[in-house]
């Protein structure tokens, strides 16, 4: 019973908890703050907690009966605690990141009531064991982060946040269409049900194909990534949390859940999903070798690292799968850091065009060796945490004989190395541009350096990651 709590608590602590932070910041603001870093502190130790049970092979869960045959189920295995304790994590930081970031601004209560209630939709979803409460969550996610991506409330940031709310609800609808779909061949909505139903055979191919089509434009893939970029606009610890947290790691953690550990799928989907995400990481990586904002360049390459995680999940084999595992953890990490390095230099200079930018090291060295470590990882350089996760998804590509495609992703990989160095000597080195600023505030400052250090340990300790995603992994069908 006290586990079967713990999971409730994991989603509905911050979900309803978010409510008060308005409230509560009547009152006092600081008090605020620090309530909001609680209850994200309280969802993330809860999350923690069951770590031991899942790497044991337990899973558990909480199923209530409704209405007209629905019935609200949640589930904590390997892959649900991994994904929550990973993201809530990450949220943590951010968080206390945001301490330091959003003091200066309008809608504070706005802003922390936003952040929790998106971490408490995403642990909804990632809980989730019922396709109708997976689409509910998912679009209390959108509703989230169209508020917080349309924080400053100008005329720009506002149509960008319609744009990106309209972009993956758009999807999202789809994705429904599919469930239905899925719902007309097995009956059920549960994906135990779902399951048992299929019982050896696949879901069918438009079913998968709609779903699919949610999956890729929450997660920003070709053609459905403009969006992202766009969503810039947003305080970087916004930024922060859609790119490394919460938001593009939905559609991956969808696909892997539904996929590749719940329903089997035609063996046609294992080589049509690399290609899309193949041909989305290199345009990705093409366009951040030519842009110049530095938040937009990095979130191109959000777009295109997501594109490592499908293909690792997409392979169906166990060192693909776990490489693409280990790179959520990875990417997530280092991309934070990036974020919030960018935001330091941001809110600083006031300059985002890096060709305008130049010298920082000396101004701002804790900033730049951050950047430059969380960098290494996302490049894949040993012994960062994302070297292991990028070699055992090319191994996994290797090893189902897709040998073009895993080249293709190579070259994705050097492109990743040429413009985060592009990056890294226009903003920290090189001539001094034309703004000069200090480090920012110590919250902002330490966490980026927390995120740095994280980044290079969980590649050094990599065996204690590798055996929770190889739980992750215990008794998936999708996976041989």
């Amino acid at each position: 019973m006290r586990t079967e709590a713990t999971l409730l608590g994991i989603v509905f602590i911050p979900l309803l908890g978010s409510f008060l932070l308005p409230l509560i910041g009547r009152l006092s603001a600081r008090f605020r703050n620090y309530c909001a870093l609680g209850l994200v502190l309280v969802t993330f130790l809860l999350s923690a907690s069951l770590i031991g049970k899942v790497l044991s092979g337990q899973a558990i869960t909480v199923s209530q009966q409704l209405v007209f045959g629905f019935s609200t189920v949640f589930t904590a295995d390997g892959l649900a605690v991994f994904m929550a304790s990973v993201a809530s994590f990450i949220s943590l930081l951010i968080v206390i990141y945001s301490f330091g970031y959003i003091d200066h601004y309008d809608h504070q209560s706005e802003y922390y009531f936003m952040v929790v209630f998106f971490l408490g939709a995403m642990m909804g979803l990632v809980m989730a064991s019922n396709l109708i409460f997976l689409y509910i969550f998912w679009e209390l996610t959108a509703i989230a982060s169209w508020r917080l991506i349309g924080f400053f409330r100008e005329k720009n940031q506002v149509m960008r946040a319609d744009k990106a709310f309209l972009v993956t609800f758009f999807g999202a609808v789809v994705m429904l269409l599919g469930f239905i779909v899925v719902y007309q061949q097995t009956g059920s909505f549960d994906y135990a049900t779902i399951k048992a139903s299929l019982n050896g055979g696949t879901l069918s191919n438009l079913a998968v194909g709609l779903i699919l089509f949610g999956i890729l434009s929450k997660s920003a893939t070709l053609p459905f990534h403009t969006w992202l970029p766009d969503a810039g606009v947003a305080p970087s610890p916004v930024t922060a949390l859609l790119h490394a947290a919460i938001l593009v790691k939905i559609g991956v953690y969808v696909f892997a859940r539904l996929f590749v550990a719940t329903f089997p799928i035609e063996q046609i989907w294992h080589t049509v999903v690399p290609i899309i995400a193949g041909v989305s990481a290199i345009v990705a990586a093409g366009a951040a070798l030519v842009e110049t904002d530095i938040k937009r360049i990095i979130a191109y390459s959000t777009i295109s690292q997501i594109g490592f995680i499908f293909f690792g999940l997409a392979t169906g084999n166990m060192v693909g799968v776990a490489g693409g595992l280990l790179y959520i953890l990875a990417h997530g990490l280092s991309k934070a850091g990036l974020f919030l390095c960018a935001g330091i230099v941001e809110q600083n200079t006031h300059v985002k065009d890096i060709n305008r930018l130049g010298g920082l090291m000396k101004t701002m060295p804790f900033t730049a060796i951050a950047f430059l470590a969380c960098s290494f990882s996302v490049m894949g350089i040993p012994p960062f945490s994302g070297f292991f996760a990028k070699y055992m998804v090319f191994a996994g590509g290797i090893n189902n004989g897709q040998i073009g495609t895993t080249i293709f992703f190579m070259a994705g990989a050097f492109m990743t190395i040429l413009y985060l160095l592009r990056v890294f000597y226009k903003v920290f080195m090189g001539e001094t541009g034309e703004s000069q600023a200090p480090e920012g505030s110590a919250s902002m400052v330490y966490t980026v350096v927390i995120f740095a250090v994280l980044s290079l340990l969980s590649g050094i300790l990599i065996s204690y990651p590798a055996q929770f995603v190889q739980a992750a992994l215990l008794n998936l069908p999708g996976v041989k």
